[in-house]
């Protein structure tokens, strides 16, 4: 089973990409810093892993919309590993983690402390989000 939750911050300014053609689909690409459970004995400071993450669709606008570089957010997905071959003929092999859903960790009054100016969202952004199929009451 391939399945991966992560809490952390996005690194990079929130940047959306629309696919080309007659059903283009939201692309979102970042890194997510996931904090450590131990302090380093040396430092005594947390460490983070930067970890790759790709969400598509609604998933991705949903991400797009309400979230910018520094947010905490929580992750649900899958790993996905591939490979290409760079410029200078080198195998680049990659691990990215998949979003399949993404969800607030702090209040919108939190985000404004930080300096977050995320909007507030509504029902209808989360049932966009995919779920419309999966909900009891229809």
């Amino acid at each position: 089973m391939n399945n991966v939750s992560l809490i952390g911050n996005l690194c990079r300014d929130v940047e959306l990409k629309y696919s080309s053609g007659e059903n283009a689909t939201a692309m979102f690409r970042n890194t997510i810093a996931v904090q450590r459970r131990f302090k380093d004995k040396q430092t005594g400071n947390y460490e983070s892993d930067f970890i790759s993450i790709q969400a598509f669709g609604n998933t991705a606008e949903f991400l797009g919309k309400y979230f910018k570089k520094g947010s905490k957010v929580a992750l649900t997905g899958h790993i996905q590993t591939g490979s290409y071959v760079n410029k200078d003929g080198a195998k680049v092999y990659t691990t990215d983690v998949i979003v399949d859903n993404a969800e607030f960790c702090t209040s919108k009054s939190e985000n404004d402390d930080q300096g977050n100016t995320t909007a507030t969202p509504n029902a209808d952004d989360f049932i966009n989000q995919g779920l419309e199929n999966d909900l009891p009451w229809d």
